[in-house]
């Protein structure tokens, strides 16, 4: 349906992009940046306006540690279930805390017209408000009816070079989180692969 969303990366090397959703959260983030430091892994973390000012040190951590953020709202909201104009007024709001040309999202629900409005050029800019960030591997941590190793499962068997992969640093994710990226991580780089941030 969205064919100038992004939705992996086509590359020639053993690269995989890791990203969360949802943070920053003052227990998931820090053990996803911790976790990323083991690996000297980088990775794209999709922010939550709301949440980054509320975790401001944590937002900064991000950054520091030299990974990429995304725009992912200011209030999670549902592009199917809310009105144009408050759906485009809740990204531009994450925006103001939230330097990034990226967006994601939430839920993956974006309507055709919000999607041609945030990839539009506004006039005196030189390119568009956003590239949006989809993904093709899903680890499901956010489903409270798998266990942590299917949600690791989820992405061993799945994920090949260029894959988009999302967990999410949220506290419902957190239980699965702590097992499964762990195991992720041990796994590709055993097989040579190395993680990146999302560059587009």
């Amino acid at each position: 349906m969205y064919p100038d969303c992004v939705w992996d990366i086509p590359v020639k090397d053993n690269i995989l992009y890791l990203t969360f959703d949802d943070g920053p959260h003052p227990e998931a983030t820090p053990f996803v940046l911790n976790e990323l430091t083991k690996f000297n892994a980088k990775a794209t973390f999709f922010c939550i306006g709301k949440n980054v000012v509320q975790y401001p040190e944590i937002y900064k951590r991000i950054l520091v540690e030299g990974h990429r953020v995304g725009n992912h709202s200011y209030n999670h909201l549902n592009g199917w279930k809310v009105d144009n104009e408050k759906y485009i007024a809740d990204i531009l709001e994450a925006r103001k805390f939230i330097d990034s040309d990226i967006f994601r999202p939430p839920y993956g629900r974006i309507t055709k017209f919000q999607n041609r409005i945030l990839t539009t050029t506004p006039p005196k800019m030189q390119k568009p408000l956003f590239k949006i960030i989809m993904w093709n591997v899903l680890s499901a941590d956010f489903d409270l009816a798998i266990t942590p190793e299917q949600c690791a499962s989820n992405v061993i068997k799945n994920a090949s070079r260029g894959s988009m992969i999302v967990f999410h640093d949220s506290q419902k994710a957190l239980s699965k989180l702590q097992f499964a990226l762990p195991e992720v991580l041990k796994h590709f780089t055993a097989k040579n692969y190395r993680f990146e941030e999302i560059k587009v």
